[in-house]
């Protein structure tokens, strides 16, 4: 794979140790020989050092998880290697996802310094990551209930060592962090991910060095919540401009984070995240899995919206699947869940994106989706669509882009080219100023549809617009996009 011998891995170990501040260590061919043929696992920091040689060398985020080098905690802990029951080695011990946290964000933001793409993995299958949470999100959340109980709370992790200097923080401190969510939360939904991406994994890794103290238990709790949502949004930005399996991975880490924090909530949220990411790949019935999981393991408190919000996702798998009975039966839900939701408690902060013109815009995406098994669905993509367009605020750039879009592709499937035409043009204008790389791949899928009137004058002149713009189309990273 990376093609090194052992001799000339154990030279690149010693190197790098010593540019990680580590001069003292001197592994020879033998050690590798011992990890390789019989397992040996060894002591930390070798295991970071070949996380950070890998990375390299492959181009993509690679983990001491991914390698399997994580040592056996104390009895009854799950080891953190993978297996075929627990992709990643999820779900990780409490004392772990700090660890994992701050080691995949550090290796991301490497990358980036280096100018490597990091997409080179492979998705792990729906199926997998729901069977092996599914025992762990259900339990009751406790904040690190089964963690080593210390005399000194504000204990650092030495896992935090030479990664951050860490520190102990205040309310106020935490305060600015979660302002600063709102601010790349607004960031996302206006220009895209590409463009904030590297800032909000900086931060994200920031605040996994926080973690490595142990602080007051309402202090850790709302630190944790910062660390879910950050890492949320990681992975929504990841997704945005293309790297798959790099979005996958933060959301795992963000419902780890929220199940630390005590807010099963937010974990299912994250792992519909994780959904939509595998519906827009072309693969509805690993989404489908996943939001089982998301619905089943957020607990009795989460709030009818949200549900609402569950439920179109869900929808959407369907419709990729030409399930336009339980499509329309599911979007049924998210509208009496929608209209129950009174408002007499505030939704979370992670929550407030999601308003009526979403609604409407999920639906009119699953109606121009099944729409390509059920022609007749068109006409209602049109009108949820056109709702969507209404209500859509300042600052929802990105969204609009969509609505558009989905409302060019009901259009030409319903035999409308001119209307259709004139929703691609204003997608198109406003998709200069957006690093949103799905924006591209739904416009694709829109453009497959212009080829039926490419006889038409009106429509052979946007084909050749939309050819000029579009830019080179990415390689595969775990799908193709299919929405």
């Amino acid at each position: 794979m990376t093609g090194w011998s052992k001799g000339e891995l154990a030279r690149l170990v010693n190197r790098q140790a010593a540019a990680m501040g580590h001069p003292q260590l001197a592994t020879d061919t033998s050690r590798v020989r011992r990890w390789i043929d019989t397992g040996e696992i060894p002591r930390d920091p070798v295991p970071r050092v070949l996380a950070a040689l890998f990375t390299e060398r492959l181009g993509r985020v690679v983990t001491i998880e991914d390698l399997g080098l994580v040592r056996r905690g104390r009895a009854g802990k799950r080891q953190g290697g993978g297996s075929a029951e627990h992709p990643d080695g999820v779900p990780w011990a409490p004392e772990r996802t700090a660890a994992v946290l701050t080691e995949f964000t550090g290796m991301d933001l490497m990358l980036n310094r280096r100018g490597l793409v990091g997409a080179g993995a492979a998705l792990a299958a729906g199926s997998a990551l729901s069977s092996a949470m599914h025992d762990w999100l259900h339990t009751d959340p406790a904040l690190r209930a089964d963690a080593p109980v210390l005399d000194k709370p504000l204990l650092a992790d030495p896992a935090g060592y030479d990664r951050y200097e860490a520190a102990p923080i205040g309310s106020q401190e935490i305060e600015e962090l979660e302002r600063s969510v709102e601010v790349f939360r607004a960031w996302d939904a206006a220009r895209g991910g590409g463009l904030q991406r590297k800032a909000v994994v900086g931060q994200l890794n920031e605040v996994g060095g926080m973690l490595a103290y142990r602080h007051p238990p309402h202090l850790q709790r709302r630190l944790w919540g910062v660390a879910a949502n950050l890492a949320v949004l990681a992975g929504w930005m990841s997704h945005d401009v293309g790297l798959e399996p790099t979005a996958q991975k933060y959301f795992v880490i963000a419902a780890h984070a929220a199940r630390e924090g005590g807010d099963r909530p937010r974990a299912g949220e994250a792992l519909s995240r994780a959904a939509r990411q595998m519906v827009h790949l072309g693969r509805p019935d690993d989404a489908l899995d996943l939001m089982k999981l998301a619905q089943s393991g957020s607990g009795p408190e989460v709030l009818p919206r949200t549900r609402a919000m569950l439920c179109t996702i869900e929808a959407w798998a369907q419709a990729s699947m030409g399930k336009g009975q339980a499509m329309r039966r599911t979007l049924g839900q998210a509208e009496e869940l929608f209209v129950s939701d009174r408002g007499d408690v505030p939704p979370p902060s992670w929550m407030q994106m999601f308003d009526e013109a979403d609604l409407y815009g999920m639906q009119a995406l699953a109606y121009r989706t099944l729409a390509e098994f059920e022609p007749d669905a068109a006409v209602h993509a049109q009108h949820y669509a056109e709702k969507a367009l209404t209500l859509r605020s300042e600052g929802r750039d990105r969204s609009k882009i969509f609505d558009y879009l989905s409302m060019a592709s009901a259009c030409f499937i319903a035999d409308d080219p001119e209307q259709a035409a004139g929703y691609a043009r204003l997608a198109l204008v406003s998709m200069g100023s957006n690093s949103s790389r799905r924006t591209w791949d739904r416009l694709r899928q829109m453009y497959r549809l212009t080829a039926e009137y490419a006889d038409y004058p009106k429509i052979r002149e946007l084909r050749e617009e939309i050819q000029r713009a579009l830019p080179r189309a990415p390689r595969s990273r775990g799908g193709t996009a299919q929405t």
